[in-house]
This record gives structure tokens, C-alpha cells and sequence, in this order.
């Protein structure tokens, strides 16, 4: 009888063990890989270097936003860091006279200047897309705390989109390149 107890405390510890592993192995694949982060490095040409990282934010209406975080280094070591969003077909037409608005939840606000005039020379830039200067905001923003972004556009309103704080750590180790 002491055999048949001793059995099924070992089959009971045996299928807790079982049990806690299964659920370790369902929070590691069920939840996102916000650690993992994607940022691509590209020499443009010899001693230009361009890095990027790439989201898809949605607006309050629930439409699709590609945020690409660029940060381009020069030659001569003089370095960008911008964030251009890009609304799909349909899209709001954005106001470039007026700058990004970035608010934490914990109500801290920052601006970043439009520079969209800077992305072709040679042909207009779409009025859905956006490239705004971010490279004194984001050190300045913590990965953590929940970020708004705020797209002025032409007819007066603004778009609004959430940036999880898996982008917010992946634009910030743009900076460290």
C-alpha cells in the first residue's frame, strides 16, 4: 500500500512537472517576440550606411500605416534618424506644414519636424506619406510607456496611431549603429 501512495505521488509530481512544462512552452509561442528585433543594415554605397526597421501601425479607424525608422550615416560621419509613414491606398493627406506629434501615455509630448520635402528632389512625395525628423525625440522616449503619434492632414483633422513598445525599442537601437 506504501508502494501504491509513494506511485502516485511520483505520477502526480511527474504530471505537474508535465503540466508547468506545457504552459511555459504556450507562453513562449503565444506571446509576440517583441525582443527579436528586425533592423536591416544596407551600404547605399561605399561609406554610406543605411539602417531600417519596419512596423505596420494602425490609425484610430483601424487602417494599415508602414512606420520605417531610417537612421543614414554618411560618409563623413554625419548621421539621420527619421520615421516615415506611409498610409495606405486611400489614406489621409498629410499636412507637412505642420510637425509629427509624439505623446507618451504618461502625457509627455514631443515634436518632430516634417522633412518630407527631403525624400526625392525629383519627383513630389504623395500627399499619404511622411517623413519627419525624430532624432532628438527618440532618445528621449522610454520603450516602455505606450507611444501616440499624431499626423496632422489637410482638411484639419488627424490621424492617430499606436506604436507598441516593441517598435519604440526597435527604432532606439537604431541610434546605437
Amino acid at each position: 500500500m506504501i508502494n501504491s501512495i509513494s506511485f502516485n505521488r511520483s505520477k502526480i509530481r511527474l504530471m505537474r512537472w508535465i503540466l508547468a512544462a506545457l504552459i511555459c512552452v504556450l507562453l513562449v509561442v503565444g506571446s509576440p517576440l517583441s525582443a527579436f528585433a528586425s533592423v536591416t543594415q544596407i551600404e547605399e554605397y561605399p561609406g554610406q550606411m543605411l539602417y531600417q526597421s519596419r512596423q505596420t501601425l494602425r490609425d484610430q479607424d483601424g487602417n494599415s500605416w508602414q512606420a520605417i525608422a531610417f537612421k543614414r550615416i554618411h560618409p563623413e560621419g554625419s548621421a539621420i534618424v527619421s520615421l516615415r509613414l506611409i498610409g495606405f491606398y486611400g489614406g489621409a493627406k498629410l499636412d507637412r506644414t505642420q510637425p509629427l506629434t509624439l505623446t507618451t501615455s504618461l502625457g509627455q509630448t514631443l515634436t518632430a519636424k516634417d522633412i518630407s520635402s527631403e525624400i526625392s528632389q525629383d519627383t513630389p512625395t504623395p500627399t499619404n506619406v511622411g517623413e519627419y525628423d525624430i532624432k532628438l525625440a527618440l532618445p528621449q522616449l522610454q520603450a516602455e510607456i505606450p507611444l501616440q503619434l499624431t499626423l496632422p492632414t489637410i482638411d484639419g483633422e488627424s490621424v492617430s496611431l499606436s506604436v507598441p513598445s516593441a517598435a519604440i525599442q526597435e527604432w532606439q537601437t537604431l541610434t546605437s549603429h
